[in-house]
């Protein structure tokens, strides 16, 4: 008679869960999707590309009208105190000409391999005074351009809690700091609101979620591993609905989005250095069409791409597909 309860209690469990994971896979198709691309010079440098004509190529060619943008502190600040800003205004003042939208990162972590970025000159200071010298460079740059009508949100890090990535560069998140970040760049600009991001695969997002006005979450579905070669990530887009609403059951409901689409292929190796054939086989058109279908299948109303500098690099090298449908895409 024991057993007989237990497996009915049993049962009822795996079924009130079940049909809760249901529920919380039902998000209903937003009625528009604005896309959006991150650009970076760093990653434009790494393909060997002219950036500006790589980034008026998007403005204008593509007609991308919501970026991300990274101030990459070895790039804003490559000698101690002396700061270059001439790539950055470059890009705010485009993008306000065409009344583009600009989240702008800020941080020692930021998009792009090795993730956190350092200068030279900062790479063997204490972390004490590394802190000092990321808070004054971070006011710095949200000083310069917190006037910017078009600053759309302020990304401080990016993906900080995805603590096992990168560990050999960043080494382990310190919470604390990353509070007085976020404080700091709210102190400078109440008006607008902060955006923290963690991993679409791995994160648990309630701790960047909660620490954020605004969350963005990576999607990324092919990858490689040295060990078990590619990987397609078995889950499906109702995996990113129920992550959603968990947290919105367990925190509030607040802004989110797709922060970093991955739509270039997943390497060992440079770019410049990795045969098309290979490229091809880790994002190919097909695979670059299904991440835009997967994606789109989430829930989620805005969604920005990573690898817009690699489409321009395709379309230079006579591979103009990505290129062409993308701006398909940005043409709706």
């Amino acid at each position: 008679m024991m057993k007989k309860v237990f497996r009915q209690k049993k049962f009822w469990f795996i079924a009130g869960v079940l049909i809760l994971f249901f529920v919380l896979s039902l998000e209903p198709a937003p009625g528009r999707i604005t896309y959006g691309v991150s650009f970076s010079r760093f990653h434009s440098d790494e393909l060997n590309l002219d950036w500006r004509q790589t980034y008026l190529a998007l403005l204008n060619d593509l007609g991308v009208r919501n970026f991300r943008f990274s101030a990459h502190w070895s790039l804003t600040e490559p000698e101690n105190n002396k700061f270059n800003f001439s790539e950055l205004d470059y890009q705010m003042d485009q993008a306000r000409a065409k009344n583009a939208s600009v989240i702008l990162a800020v941080g020692r972590r930021l998009p792009g391999w090795p993730e956190c970025h350092e200068p030279e000159w900062a790479l063997n200071l204490s972390k004490t005074e590394k802190q000092k010298e990321i808070l004054e460079y971070v006011e710095k740059v949200v000083t310069r351009y917190k006037n910017y009508p078009n600053i759309l949100y302020w990304q401080v890090e990016n993906e900080s809690f995805l603590t096992f990535f990168s560990r050999s560069a960043c080494g382990e998140l310190d919470k604390d700091f990353l509070d007085r970040e976020t404080a700091l760049v709210k102190s400078l600009d109440p008006a607008r609101e902060i955006l923290l991001t963690d991993s679409g695969e791995f994160g648990t997002w309630l701790s960047a979620y909660h620490r954020s006005d605004v969350f963005g979450t990576s999607l990324y579905l092919y990858i490689w591993n040295r060990r078990l070669g590619p990987i397609r990530y078995p889950i499906t887009p109702a995996f990113f609905k129920i992550k959603h609403n968990l947290v919105r059951l367990f925190l509030e409901d607040k802004p989110a989005m797709i922060i970093e689409l991955s739509s270039e292929p997943w390497l060992l190796a440079p770019i410049t250095h990795t045969p098309l054939e290979v490229q091809f086989e880790r994002m190919g058109l097909d695979k670059f069409n299904n991440m835009i279908d997967f994606s789109s299948k989430t829930g989620f109303d805005r969604i920005y791409l990573w690898g817009a500098e690699w489409w321009y690099w395709l379309k230079l090298n006579g591979h103009p597909e990505h290129w062409n449908r993308a701006q398909e895409l940005f043409a709706n």
